[in-house]
């Protein structure tokens, strides 16, 4: 008699971006490929990995809480940490207790080799220069989106940010193998593709192509019936990208722009490549091109040298431009960035009194944008979620809307008329 080997298990915790997620994604299918079992993260496992971000010192600290979390919950288990805080700080992770492997971004997707090495190396990383593989990767286990990889790295050097510290310079593959992840998830019946990178408009550098020949190849991808375009730097968002977007009949009128600042001295400061007479008229075309596009915005809050003039400044441009969101982010001080010997650093009192205002701007903008699509007819792609017997999904133009629950609409595109805000501030609709 033969006796089945057990499956080991493990779990994953991924904090930060779109992009740690399909890579989260596609290294827990390395794992399923090699008889483990994935569970859920908060269960007892033979591993745990923790994709990590370090944009801000909250996500480090986020980190770090997800490690006690386990390591007081079951003290026996094998702890990895990978991601941005893995790179930037590794020496640092490997300090913390319950921790047994550290890998940087050159070793992240090496991970069960590296786990199955028998020695006592705990830290695995490199200098961020020496980066330059890129490693494809596309979430599943949605029935209805996937993250898709197109770009990694960024080479540019805003002078708060330590991304390109964390993941390296800009890169990606060439278009035709694009496609071929693409084609992989149409297999799935998935309907929906969101691109995701660093700097997504910065892509075909190395092979030159371009970020719209890539979205135009996409469009001829079999079994996609929707792809969205994440964030992309508004001086890489070219009128050419907006206008095929204008006609396409599957990339959705939804743009993520970041802003940072509505005021031309701080962008300086920021070292950003454009300046708010540039990123409102980028806007502007937007809205002549495709009068129903969403249009998300970040910015920054308390950035050193942020007077309250000058937030103004900020509050003031924000209110003129027709966005529909605005991602309010406070600044936080990051080891290694310019930031850290500028003056004027602001109090956190004061950047908490700035985000509540910026806030309630956006909400406002929010069902602004809303209610001027009220008895329109959109197509929704419907989520499983089942809340209270309601069930949710988003226009192509990103509105979240909700009706009653009903199975046979989960993963379905169906056209809907929009009819009312409901007091949980999403779209109620009737199916057409």
């Amino acid at each position: 008699m033969t006796t089945q080997k057990l499956k080991k298990t493990v779990a994953f915790h991924t904090l930060g971006c779109k992009l740690n997620f399909a890579e989260t994604s596609s290294i827990s299918r390395i794992f399923k490929n090699h008889n483990y079992d994935i569970i859920d993260f908060n269960s007892e496992a033979d591993v745990y990995v923790i994709n990590s971000c370090s944009v801000t010192n909250h996500a480090d600290k986020k980190s770090r809480q997800a490690v006690s979390k386990i390591h007081n919950k079951y003290p026996n288990a094998y702890i990895v940490i990978t991601g941005c805080y893995a790179q930037l700080k590794s020496e640092e992770i490997s300090k913390i207790d319950g921790v047994n492997l550290v890998l940087g971004t050159q070793y992240k997707f090496d991970i069960l080799n590296l786990i199955n090495k028998q020695e006592q190396k705990k830290v695995y990383s490199c200098e961020i220069s020496d980066v330059t593989n890129f490693n494809h990767a596309h979430s599943e286990g949605d029935r209805t989106r996937a993250f898709l990889k197109v770009q990694d790295g960024c080479n540019y050097n805003c002078s708060y940010c330590t991304i390109p510290l964390a993941r390296g310079k800009s890169r990606s593959p060439k278009i035709s193998e694009i496609i071929r992840e693409a084609n992989k998830i149409a297999q799935s019946n998935i309907k929906e593709i969101i691109l995701t990178g660093v700097n997504i408009g910065d892509f075909g550098q190395q092979t030159n192509e371009n970020f719209l020949q890539l979205i135009m190849a996409l469009e001829k991808v079999d079994g996609i019936e929707r792809i969205r375009i994440s964030s992309i730097e508004p001086n890489l968002l070219t009128n050419d990208i907006i206008d095929f977007v204008a006609k396409s009949k599957k990339i959705l009128p939804h743009f993520h722009i970041p802003l940072q600042s509505g005021c031309d001295e701080i962008l300086q400061k920021m070292q950003r490549r454009y300046n708010t007479s540039f990123f409102k008229n980028k806007i502007t075309y937007i809205k002549k091109q495709i009068p129903d596009a969403f249009i998300g915005i970040d910015v920054i809050v308390g950035f050193p040298g942020e007077t309250d003039e000058l937030f103004n400044s900020t509050y003031e441009f924000l209110s003129d431009i027709d966005g529909s969101y605005y991602h309010v982010f406070s600044y936080s001080e990051r080891p290694n960035t310019q930031t850290i010997n500028m003056s004027g650093k602001i109090q956190g009192k004061i950047i908490k009194e700035r985000s509540n205002i910026l806030n309630k701007l956006a909400n406002d903008k929010l069902l602004q944008f809303y209610k001027s699509n009220i008895n329109t007819e959109k197509k929704v792609l419907f989520e499983a979620t089942n809340k209270n017997n309601t069930m949710f999904g988003y226009t192509d133009n990103y509105i979240k809307v909700e009706t009653e629950y009903n199975k046979n609409l989960i993963g379905k595109i169906r056209r809907v008329k929009l009819k009312n805000v409901s007091s949980d501030n999403n779209v109620e609709i009737k199916l057409l």
